[in-house]
């Protein structure tokens, strides 16, 4: 009853804080971290399910994991429960050693079983998650193979098929299916062979430096301190996540100090908050890209000219300046910016002129009708609207067609669309193969395939040329030399004008009231708050 009783008193608390503005002001409390932010998407907490950037961040504070990113330099490895690990010479066997003396929440140590069960679980489970592993060679079937605990302290992976070893690692330190969960907790949950599927939807069985209180779907969620935490206990005795869909109402509250930090702002109101002194601004830029992508399941968009012709009118320069501010940084690569391998943008700009030409030579002097499916929120809906404009001058009408993620992706998943504004990518790991992965790579063009987590496949765009250039790169052990090839793909894939067309490299921006301390978000979302305080 007495844990039962702190929740509710929480809750209460929080709604006292949204009492109407004449009422008495108070900060919130200093040992607490109240974040608002929209839960639309936190539909699961199971880390084998957890697509989307806000369940990684509430995973990455219930659950550890092997290493962990640097986010200030996302390519820096950095221990966490492996205090060290090796590679071996053949590339195909990494060995972890675990720290010792780690508990989970409930009382039961954490060992290399714990972790080999852990990762063998996501593929048995088969859900989104498992396809970054599948890339990998590991299949439900050779899990328990490639995936083993020698002894209590020890973890080895070994690679089914090669691939480079630095890519698997940033996938252990940045993808939520790496998290590491408490065997004997989630099993004595288990119901009808579902690996506690049911239980982890609204429960947590971590390590990590907080544990789960309570989460109410599109309401709250509710973490405490973990005080057997093993690099001590977080410097915050609580955290408390409220779902806030309005922007303005979300703007008032930080302005005022009823919650800390805020993600998910508009623009126009972000831009309102850089003249607030009481607060600061993080820009976090992401991995994933903002893009224009055509289907050539659509015969016109098979026409290479057709679809130079759509890059031809893309108002790149307008976009980023008047649509992109707070969302996104101009990029126009297949490949996240700031890795060794990723060229200069290509320097396109809005050519009408030259778009009417191609359209001309292609049979399409008159232009076409199409359509563009967005999401109906900023900035998807302004991008295609822009773009509806600019397609516009060389006589192309497009309709656009707005809905939710289901509606919108589902239909690009499903192959049937024609253009669509959307955002992807991966980019979680800081590596040119993640993004190419997402992006470009498409080994199987059938539609019996069914490769739904590459949107190049979605696309139907299918180049063996870059299929073997990227494989081929993703093997290189000299990387001097894999960089090089990674710079050819991109090369070719302008030449060959892929079906999905970068505009913009996503950011997060964050609204952060200035007495916060050692807040770092994370570009790959699994930004951590066991050093986070408040300077009073």
């Amino acid at each position: 009853m007495k844990a039962r009783f702190t929740v509710k008193a929480c809750v209460l608390a929080l709604a006292l804080a949204a009492a109407p503005i004449s009422s008495i002001q108070a900060a919130t409390p200093p040992d607490q971290l109240i974040i608002g932010m929209s839960m639309n998407n936190l539909l699961s907490l199971d880390p084998a399910a957890a697509t989307g950037l806000d369940v990684a961040e509430i995973g990455a504070n219930l659950y550890d994991m092997l290493i962990e990113l640097d986010p200030k330099t996302p390519t820096k490895i950095l221990p966490a429960l492996a205090q060290s690990w090796k590679i071996s010479e053949d590339r195909r066997t990494l060995t972890f050693t675990l720290q010792k003396g780690v508990k989970f929440q409930s009382g039961n140590p954490l060992t290399a079983e714990d972790v080999a069960w852990s990762l063998q679980r996501v593929m048995k489970m088969n859900m989104a998650l498992a396809t970054t592993w599948k890339t990998y060679g590991f299949t439900a079937q050779n899990a328990e193979k490639f995936l083993r605990a020698p002894d209590a302290s020890t973890f080895v992976l070994e690679l089914p098929e090669p691939t480079d070893p630095k890519l698997v690692l940033y996938t252990l330190g940045s993808s939520p299916s790496a998290f590491i969960l408490d065997r004997k907790k989630v099993m004595e949950n288990e119901k009808n062979g579902d690996f506690g599927a049911a239980w982890l939807i609204t429960h947590a069985a971590g390590s990590g430096p907080f544990a789960l209180d309570d989460w109410r779907a599109k309401d709250s969620l509710l973490m405490s301190r973990f005080d057997g935490y093993w690099r001590g206990a977080p410097k915050l005795r609580r955290i408390i996540v409220r779902h806030m869909t309005e922007s303005q109402t979300m703007r008032l509250m930080i302005d005022r100090g009823d919650i800390d930090l805020a993600t998910g702002m508009s623009a126009p109101d972000v831009e309102a908050m850089k003249k607030n002194p009481n607060v600061a601004i993080e820009a976090v830029k992401r991995g994933t890209l903002y893009y224009v992508a055509l289907s050539m399941k659509d015969p016109k968009f098979v026409d290479k000219r057709v679809r130079q012709a759509i890059r031809d009118l893309i108002d790149y320069d307008g976009i980023n300046k008047t649509v992109m501010p707070n969302y996104g940084i101009y990029h126009q690569r297949p490949i996240q910016m700031g890795l060794p391998a990723t060229l200069p943008d290509p320097g396109y700009k809005l050519n009408v002129p030259a778009a009417k030409k191609l359209l001309a030579e292609a049979g399409y002097a008159q232009g076409f009708k199409t359509t563009i499916r967005v999401l109906s929120d900023p900035p998807f809906i302004n991008i295609a609207t822009n773009l509806q404009s600019t397609l516009a001058q060389a006589g192309i009408e497009a309709s656009v067609i707005s809905g939710t993620g289901n509606q919108i992706y589902g239909a690009m998943r499903d192959r049937n669309f024609e253009i669509i504004v959307g955002r992807g990518g991966g980019g979680a790991e800081p590596h040119p193969h993640s993004s190419l992965r997402a992006l470009v790579y498409n080994p199987d063009n059938s539609d019996a395939a069914k490769l739904t987590n590459f949107q190049g496949w979605r696309t139907s765009f299918f180049s063996p040329e870059l299929n073997q250039l990227i494989d081929k790169a993703e093997v290189e052990k000299d990387e001097k030399k894999q960089n090089a090839i990674y710079q050819e793909v991109q090369k070719v894939y302008d030449q060959q004008v892929g079906a999905i067309m970068p505009i913009s490299q996503m950011v997060d921006t964050v609204v952060v009231r200035k007495d916060i301390r050692n807040y770092h978000g994370h570009p790959s979302a699994t930004t951590r708050f066991r050093e986070v305080y408040k300077q009073r």
